[in-house]
């Protein structure tokens, strides 16, 4: 068969809402890249139903919301649970359930259209074979593909494997996976023409747990977790039939006479990838963590790695990253991914363990009573809680995390906000009304000048060609407290979170501009 040989600076692979995000915010950054995916066409399959607080505030802040059709305010329910546990998510300020109703196929299409206009090219009906020796030394990944012409080859300064649970990158290339193995299986499914009773949050039972909600006229999604059905190896070999007779084995409701848009098993696996870099191949979403699908957190922690990854791999590919920034992507997902399998599996021992669990669940119900208990719960699953460790320990003063030292030399306490995602917040300037996140669009980095200071401008100016500087007042917000109190300028990462924060002069500030985006121009 005749080969192939195609050059870019990234290959993805895998054109799921991982794969797609991080094509978009490749070519924000400048770089090259080709997305491939197995699948001749999109799959159609609803599967996620939503996102998290924080993933729709990272669509928001790229400008993708109203592609949903539902305008810059989505759909989103106050109401969720921890591990069936239900309560109230905006004990935790600015934080929801989620957007509820947007299904994955809908979701990749806003992604896919979106990374196409930006010139990514996608490549459907290619498949990775394998990895050729090289990839943790030298200086390009070469993949092995087989395309709909014929077997070929393709060779990138970086591979990243967005392909899934049972992702051949991640075996290819020998990362360790580390975890718990699956225990049960469980189905999910679009079934027609059953007229189920909705349980928005699950209904328990002697023999196991069923959810159920309308997806639209005579089409109800449902969830069946049957107690003491054992795993099994694949995901696509269930049919209609099995889950009919488990839902009427838990349930007593016979559904047989329906019918199903598709069905898919999935089990309680808990696994993270021991490392989300081998040399030049690296891991996002799924292939990197895999878990119990508690709260929907799956596609937006993809989402979350693709926009973390994005405009780091996309500065070492233009040569102006960093010592040390493409290795920050392990440093600060890995983290979130061990708190993601914590949470995850726990609301599996809440929510499915059977009468043994009981007690756990009527604990779970009493901490809810408490504010800070539901406080805490909420962060975790909206994703609203994460902050990032930049190296911001009170006795490094002046440090690159951006703790300015006063006169006496001491250092101060870093700022609540350092590490942490900005918030969206109002902004009044000369060019009008805007906001936090209007800005941050176009994928670079955004000092706020919130004093109007000619010093802060002057201080950024070596790094005008990847940071953009916004002058703008930060406007309250009736009813919350003003997480810009204070501050006269932020500088923001591409991804939303905070690298530094000044309350006048520029203290640091120059050390947090290169630290994350390189060496400032000469003058």
């Amino acid at each position: 068969m005749a080969q192939s040989v195609v050059d870019t600076d990234v290959v993805v692979v895998g054109a799921g809402p991982t794969g797609l995000m991080l094509a978009g915010e490749l070519r924000l950054g400048g770089a090259r890249v080709i997305v491939i995916d197995k699948l001749a066409e999109p799959s159609g399959q609803s599967r996620g139903l939503g996102f998290t607080a924080r993933a729709m505030e990272v669509f928001d802040q790229r400008g993708l919301l109203p592609a949903f059709g539902q305008g810059e305010t989505l759909a989103t329910s106050p109401m969720g649970h921890f591990g069936g546990v239900q309560f109230d998510y905006t004990a935790l300020p600015g934080a929801h359930f989620g957007a509820r109703g947007i299904p994955q196929n809908e979701t990749e299409a806003v992604l896919e259209a979106w990374a196409r206009a930006l010139g990514a090219d996608i490549r459907r009906g290619w498949e990775v074979t394998g990895l050729a020796d090289g990839f943790l030394d030298g200086d390009t990944v070469e993949a092995l593909v087989s395309t709909p012409q014929g077997a070929g080859r393709l060779r990138a300064s970086y591979l990243v494997g967005c392909d899934g649970g049972q992702s051949r990158v991640r075996k290819a290339a020998g990362f360790d996976f580390p975890g718990l193995p699956a225990t049960r299986a469980m189905y999910l499914a679009d079934v027609v023409g059953c007229g189920l009773r909705p349980r928005f949050l699950g209904e328990r039972l002697p023999h196991g747990m069923v959810m159920a909600a309308p997806l639209k006229e005579g089409v109800d999604r449902i969830i069946v977790c049957p107690h003491g059905t054992p795993a099994r190896e694949r995901a696509d070999d269930v049919t209609f039939a099995e889950v009919a007779a488990a839902w009427q084995r838990i349930t007593g409701e016979d559904i047989s006479g329906g019918s199903a848009e598709w069905v898919s098993s999935f089990s309680d696996a808990s696994r993270l990838a021991g490392q989300y870099r081998r040399g030049r191949v690296l891991l996002a979403g799924d292939a990197a963590h895999v878990h119990l699908p508690a709260g929907g957190q799956g596609l937006s922690t993809g989402v979350q790695d693709a926009a973390n990854l994005g405009w780091k791999l996309a500065a070492t590919v233009r040569g102006t990253a960093p010592a040390g920034l493409l290795d920050s992507y392990h440093a600060e997902r890995h983290a979130v991914g061990e708190r993601l399998m914590m949470n995850t599996h726990a609301q599996g021992v809440v929510f499915l363990g059977g009468e043994q669990s009981d007690s756990l669940r009527a604990l779970f119900t009493e901490l809810l009573a408490h504010e800070a208990v539901r406080q805490h719960l909420a962060g975790i699953v909206s994703h609203l809680d994460i902050r990032y460790d930049l190296g911001d320990a009170p006795d490094d003063p002046g440090g690159p995390g951006g703790i300015a030292a006063d006169g006496t030399g001491k250092a101060h306490p870093p700022h609540p906000l350092l590490g942490r995602r900005l918030p969206k917040r109002p902004l009044s300037g000369a060019g009008g009304e805007s906001d936090t996140f209007r800005p941050l669009r176009p994928g670079r980095g955004v000092l706020f000048d919130l004093a109007d200071s000619a010093v802060l401008r002057a201080a950024a100016a070596a790094w005008s060609d990847r940071v953009d500087v916004v002058t703008a007042a930060a406007k309250p917000v009736e009813g919350t407290a003003d997480p810009l109190a204070g501050l006269a300028a932020v500088l923001v990462r591409p991804d939303g979170h905070v690298a530094w924060t000044g309350e006048g002069a520029p203290d640091g500030l120059a050390a947090a501009l290169g630290r994350w985006f390189g060496a400032g121009r000469a003058a």
